[in-house]
């Protein structure tokens, strides 16, 4: 079995993880865009053609299934990546996990990229799955930035700026981006001050991860792979940034075979 992951950079890094965790045997190929990221800046033509081309690079290795392991690129994108690759290969986006987090009513709060705060996606979201939470956005610029290179000081500055504009008491804060799931010891240290002591923090990648097995055909699901991992930077063959060693997500991935 073979499943592919598409994000501008290191976002994939805990979907990608979390179906290592559930099928150590998968072969991986993770399809990253280092010539064109960040994508968040990018008008939707303009995203979405980097998005397309990173799955297209991904598709000629036949995976069973690709997973668009990016908020921005959902919201944006996956209409264009569905009617390209559906039915041959299943395309599953990533969701904010929104409506787990307003199950409870409470407050909450949804950390994202300006590119998706906001955005007639996330609102709809909310809309629909909001019920009685008291729920707020909160943009957070240079985040997703910050965590790609890793840098200390940049991502205590960005989760600061972030933490200030977060409600006091919040319950529960979703991680609206895939890259903030790699930081979320220091999102949660940045907010517990002000937050309810038992703050829950919920992001994506191991509901995207069951859902990506659950869009594979049985028989597919069935064969036994090697546990490779395939890197593409922008189509090329590569190996993952050093930027993913500083997390223990990236780390499990290193320690696999590259082909």
């Amino acid at each position: 079995m073979k499943i592919a992951l598409v994000d501008s950079g290191i976002g994939l890094l805990p979907a990608a993880a979390a179906l290592r965790e559930l099928r150590p045997d998968a072969d991986l190929v993770v399809s990253c865009d280092p010539d064109g990221m960040p994508w968040g800046p990018r008008t939707t033509a303009d995203l979405t053609e980097h998005a397309l081309a990173c799955a297209r690079a991904a598709a000629e290795h036949r995976p069973d299934a690709l997973v668009v392991a990016c908020n921005t690129a959902t919201v944006h994108a996956l209409d264009a990546l569905r009617a390209e690759l559906e039915p041959g290969i299943p395309v599953i986006g990533t969701v904010p996990a929104i409506k787990p987090a307003a199950a409870g009513g409470g407050k909450v709060a949804i950390w994202a990229t300006p590119a998706t705060t906001g955005s007639a996606y996330q609102r709809g979201l909310i809309e629909e799955f909001g019920g009685g939470a008291e729920i707020t956005e909160v943009p957070c610029p240079g985040l997703a930035d910050a965590v790609e290179h890793a840098d200390r000081a940049a991502l205590e500055r960005a989760i600061g700026a972030a933490a200030a504009l977060t409600p006091a008491g919040v319950e529960v804060l979703v991680l609206g981006c895939t890259h903030y799931e790699l930081v979320g010891d220091l999102i949660r240290a940045a907010v517990a001050p002000q937050a309810a002591p038992d703050l829950v923090l919920l992001g994506s990648a191991d509901a995207v991860a069951a859902q990506a097995l659950r869009r594979i055909a049985p028989q597919a699901l069935a064969r036994t792979g090697s546990g490779t991992l395939t890197v593409l930077l922008t189509g090329r063959p590569g190996e993952l940034p050093a930027a993913a060693g500083a997390y223990p997500q990236g780390r499990s991935l290193l320690a696999a075979a590259v082909v």
